[in-house]
């Protein structure tokens, strides 16, 4: 039997593997905190001991224990930045990120929400007056070096770098506000290149030194933004290509140019007709296919569109389909997405986001179960959906 990391390189070669590689526990793909605790009861395992060790603080997701990762065959484990250069508020809970961004927490502390644009104020003239973040703080990935060498040596899974909590136009609408930042995009195109220029650089300075630290021993880099809504993209594909797309390519240029790495790129929502950018933009990888949007639900198309050049990574939801599907309906959506995803490679199953705390701890480990047992043949698994609607198809939300 292929290794994990044996079926990473021929699932990124567009060869089928001799099993569908399963992934979770990175900082956008994880469990909630309330979730982890109903998933450990469920289980009865008294292993699962890091129901308080959050993984990312805004979602209040945990990193899971070993003991999880072993028990659903996970094929990957992550090296994660650490949590740096952070301020915690005094007039409310919550805390103001390395960016200058405040965020609080909800009435329930279920997660954390933006709370203000510290650069809604700011011009061309004032912005190297900024607190920028130290690119340079050795304190971001102390550590991670020793952490990703002892996973490279001593097991077979592949060893991902997480993502920097950052993105060119994600952290742009969140200093400048989304709606300042959006009429700057329109009407004061230096003031937001200028900006961006400013993130991306910084940015760049600090995979930089993520990847001497632990460049030799990652197989894949995970890189985040949110271009897309639940119907439709954040901005035009013209402003976009103009503006965002060189960015973002020279930013996955550089982070390639430093470690062999295969890269992953996030967006959340409707952001099909930006795919064949995504092509040109040296991503190798999609996440996470949200398949509850416009223009993604169609995963098959999605494979004979795009397959020979890009692979995909999650397609499992989680806002509809995770909570509320029966075990059948959960089982077809994992056959269905193993077929339309996983022939000829080029398919890792996660979910498409964080494991929310209103998915039943069951449906979790149906979902894991399943992706195990359907993956080594996932041509197979066409007479199992053939005739069969599609999760989406036969409810209404």
């Amino acid at each position: 039997m292929m290794t994990p990391r044996e079926c990473f390189r021929a699932a990124m070669n567009h060869e089928q593997p001799d099993r569908l590689l399963l992934d979770m526990g990175k900082h956008i793909g994880s469990i909630h905190k309330r979730a982890y605790v109903k998933l450990k009861d469920h289980l009865g395992d008294s292993s699962m001991v890091n129901e308080n060790l959050i993984l990312d603080r805004m979602a209040q997701t945990v990193v899971p224990d070993e003991s999880l990762l072993q028990r659903f065959d996970i094929d990957f484990r992550w090296v994660v930045p650490n949590w740096v250069q952070v301020t915690e508020r005094e007039d409310v809970a919550g805390y103001i990120d390395m960016w200058g961004v405040p965020y609080k927490a909800t009435e329930d502390h279920d997660h954390c929400v933006v709370d203000g644009a510290p650069m809604r104020e700011a011009t061309i003239d004032t912005l190297d007056s900024f607190q920028w973040p130290d690119p340079n703080d050795p304190k971001q990935f102390a550590g991670l070096r020793e952490k990703a060498k002892d996973l490279y040596e001593n097991t077979n899974y592949v060893v991902g770098a997480d993502a920097i909590k950052a993105g060119i136009l994600m952290n742009a609408l969140q200093m400048r506000g989304y709606d300042k930042f959006f009429m700057d995009l329109a009407l004061d195109v230096p003031f937001a290149e200028a900006l961006m220029d400013r993130i991306l650089n910084t940015l760049k300075e600090m995979w930089s030194r993520y990847m001497d630290a632990v460049g030799e021993y990652v197989q894949i880099a995970y890189v985040t933004d949110d271009l897309g809504s639940q119907s439709s993209l954040l901005i035009s594909p013209r402003m976009f290509r103009q503006l965002l797309k060189p960015r973002m390519k020279e930013l996955h240029d550089h982070i390639k140019s430093c470690a062999d790495v295969k890269l992953m790129f996030h967006s959340d929502g409707a952001v099909l007709p930006l795919a064949d950018d995504f092509v040109d933009m040296n991503v190798d990888i999609l996440n996470p296919v949200q398949t509850s949007v416009v223009g993604l639900d169609d995963t098959f198309a999605l494979k004979e569109t795009f397959g020979d050049r890009l692979s995909f990574h999650g397609a499992i939801d989680v806002q509809q389909m995770m909570p509320n599907a029966t075990t059948e309906e959960l089982e077809i959506e994992v056959a269905r997405r193993i077929h339309d995803l996983g022939r000829n490679g080029g398919y890792i199953l996660a979910p498409c986001h964080n494991i929310g705390h209103d998915i039943p701890p069951e449906n979790v480990v149906t979902l894991f179960k399943k992706a195990r047992e359907f993956g080594n043949d996932p041509a197979a698994l066409k007479s199992m959906i053939e005739g069969v609607p599609t999760y989406f198809e036969s409810h209404t939300f």
